[in-house]
């Protein structure tokens, strides 16, 4: 204590462990808040908006526990209580500001002026809770400011935050790395610290010389509640981080893999059986509902839904508990077992689940007739359910047909190559008619998060099969010698369509068109991609030509002969599927490509794979190690983009993670959203 005339001034000290604990306090709150912000980098169920006032408030609370916790370190030789309306407003400006300086570091900047924005913004909030905390303060004294340590408190309150905040918005690629983020939560906290403890010494405390309240014995105050409350409060919004961040994850598999309205697995599990299964015993059955597209036309969508949902429910109740049900397309469902034994069973089963339309179903009131046809084909380890598949689509495309609420079985006598017949008679007709159109799905640089090129994926709307799937029309058309013919569609496709988003200054980089098989060696691939960079006027640098290994192992001499013709052009050609051939490395430093573009399949397991892991490690340090740029496909999961990162920041990532494969008008929404 010190004397002034008729005026006291007041010496406090503080107690170290409620010190410590109140920048432990900081550095949690700010932990909290950028995990929780660090989910607004990501596709999330929920709006991005959600998360910022998440990590806001819990910013805040951190803040203002700090403050009233540090406070509480402080003691006086005066008794001193806070006003419970000025202490609650306190946490409004702390809170407002967390808010405007994350939306503004969230944001893609190019320069320092929106981070110091947002550092003064967080700075000054930081400043406003504490000065308003003090204005709280209710004792028996007068307390001043020294105008220079106040205003350091501020400055550093906001450089603080400003370096903070830089660290945080420029190391999003990495935020994911606990250590990163934990380093950036400290810097955070100890800046919050910093700002209150030297608010603290820029105040001088005085009382009336003759005061009775001053004694000899420090007095401090009972925060047990306020930190007990704050801490739950904290635990709360990581609780509820954790969960939404399992519930997103949920949400995502969900809209991936079942289809909305029947809640089945869709055609996407239903390709990954088809592709992952070889020599199987078992049986595959499609059930296809023939006069859908009439009942929708009379009575309406709803009334289609319903339909929907009770074909699903009387197939279910009738299956074995062995078979799984797909909902493939919109008037499909297909059933797959693994077990030949029970061919018989499935077979009663089929017959039963048809014979119970023939009687029309009740959908509310209405009484419907629906017409349903079952195809079935079996195997008794000879064969791979993509044959199956093939088959009894043969058989759904064939006369026979016709008839109403029948199970058919493959007869290769009388539907040997229906389907593949139809494609390839239909193939000109959807290249004229606009059948066929083109999906563009963006690859992601690791380290930037930008944008650095799309890949042109072909999709066939068929106007009687619905959509079929690249997977199965591609290698009929790949057979039949129509495949050259289409991807000159696809080129002419790209090259225009390049040309239009070139004239609206649409931001992309380069477009990937993938060339099949033999193509890659014939004169004409090079006489098409001359043609069109001359017709179309644009730069070589915008178009990447994809090529898998098995296309060029085979016919290795020709192959090194063609793609160096077409990297003397200016066009980048990448690897596709590296590492499912059987020749990789041995071809790999003889062909002179541009670009690795590793297969999902190596990606599919990790990180939970430790061999898949290494094994992904290994194929990336080699393709760096010969100068390629390496595409990662398949990429599904933030662990999967965590672990990818944690291996090197020049990757180029290309999966749902980011985007499935769009239309233009999709694509370019998407892009405005990002």
């Amino acid at each position: 204590m010190s004397h002034t005339q008729d005026l006291l001034k007041l010496s406090g000290e503080y107690s170290s462990p409620i010190v410590i604990l109140s920048i432990v306090i900081a550095c949690c709150a700010s932990y909290t808040a950028l995990s929780l912000n660090q989910r607004i980098q990501h596709n999330s169920f929920f709006h991005q908006y959600f998360w910022l006032v998440l990590s806001s408030i819990a910013m805040g609370l951190g803040i203002w526990s700090m403050h009233f916790i540090g406070m509480s370190a402080h003691k006086l030789p005066i008794p001193m209580e806070y006003d419970l309306i000025l202490t609650t407003i306190s946490v409004l400006p702390a809170i407002l500001a967390s808010f405007l300086a994350f939306y503004i570091a969230s944001r893609a900047n190019r320069n320092h002026w929106p981070y110091i924005l947002a550092g003064i913004t967080m700075g000054v909030g930081i400043s406003s809770m504490h000065y308003i905390g003090m204005a709280a303060m209710k004792m028996d004294a007068e307390y001043v400011y020294k105008p220079w340590v106040f205003l350091l408190s501020i400055v550093i309150a906001i450089v603080v935050s400003y370096v903070a905040l830089f660290i945080f918005s420029n190391s999003k690629r990495f935020i994911g790395n606990q250590y990163i983020k934990v380093i950036t939560a400290i810097i955070m906290g100890l800046g919050i610290a910093s700002m209150h403890y030297t608010g603290m010494l820029a105040i001088d405390v005085y009382v009336d010389h003759s005061s009775t309240m001053v004694s000899h014995e420090f007095h401090q105050m009972d925060m047990s509640l306020l930190i007990l409350v704050v801490t739950i409060g904290i635990f709360i919004l990581l609780f509820v981080s954790a969960l939404t961040s399992l519930l997103d994850r949920y949400v995502d598999y969900r809209l991936h893999n079942f289809d909305a309205l029947t809640l089945l697995p869709n055609q996407r599990q239903f390709e990954n059986s088809i592709n992952n299964s070889n020599n199987v015993s078992g049986s595959l059955a499609i059930i296809q509902i023939h006069n859908l597209e009439n009942l929708i036309g009379f009575h309406g969508y709803s009334l289609g839904d319903e339909i929907i949902k009770i074909v699903r429910d009387m197939i279910k109740s009738q299956i074995q508990a062995s078979t799984s049900l797909f909902r493939i397309e919109a008037n499909r469902f297909a059933l797959l077992t693994y077990d030949g034994s029970k061919n018989e069973e499935v077979k009663r089963s089929l017959e039963s689940i048809l014979s119970s339309f023939q009687k029309p179903i009740m959908v509310g009131d209405n009484s419907i007739p629906v017409h349903t046809v079952c195809t079935v084909n079996y195997s008794t380890g000879n064969k791979n359910v993509r044959d199956l598949f093939t088959n009894a689509m043969a058989v759904l495309l064939h006369p026979s047909i016709s008839e109403q609420n029948k199970v058919i079985e493959y007869d290769p006598a009388v539907h040997t190559y229906s389907f593949e017949r139809q494609i390839v008679q239909d193939i000109n007709r959807a290249m004229t008619n606009n059948e066929l159109f083109l999906t563009y799905q963006p690859k992601v640089c690791s380290k930037s998060m930008e944008v650095t090129g799309l890949e042109a994926l072909l999709r066939w709307k068929h106007p009687e099969q619905g959509m079929i799937s690249p997977g199965i029309f591609i290698p009929v058309l790949e057979d039949n010698g129509k495949i050259f013919d289409v991807t000159d569609w696809i080129i002419r496709e790209v090259f225009k369509q390049v040309s239009i988003w070139k004239e609206a200054s649409f931001p992309f980089s380069q477009v990937s068109i993938n060339i099949p098989g033999a193509y890659v060696t014939s004169a004409r691939l090079l006489n098409v991609m001359t043609k069109s960079l001359s017709e179309y006027g644009i730069s070589s640098s915008m178009i990447e030509l994809e090529i898998t290994e098995t296309s060029v192992i085979h016919d290795i001499e020709n192959a090194i002969s063609a793609v160096g013709k077409l990297r003397g052009m200016g066009l980048s050609v990448a690897l596709d599927d590296f590492g499912t051939g059987l020749s990789s490395l041995s071809y790999l430093k003889r062909i002179p490509i541009s670009t690795i573009k590793i297969d999902k399949s190596f990606v599919d397991d990790v990180p939970l794979s430790e061999k898949d892991s290494d094994i992904l490690k290994a194929i990336i340090t080699l393709c760096h190690s010969l100068h390629l740029k390496v595409v990662i496909e398949g990429v599904e999961s933030k662990e999967q983009i965590d672990f990818i990162t944690s291996v090197s920041e020049a990757l180029h990532i290309q999966g749902y993670y980011f985007s499935r494969p769009l239309i233009e008008e999709e694509l370019v929404t998407w892009y405005k959203n990002r």
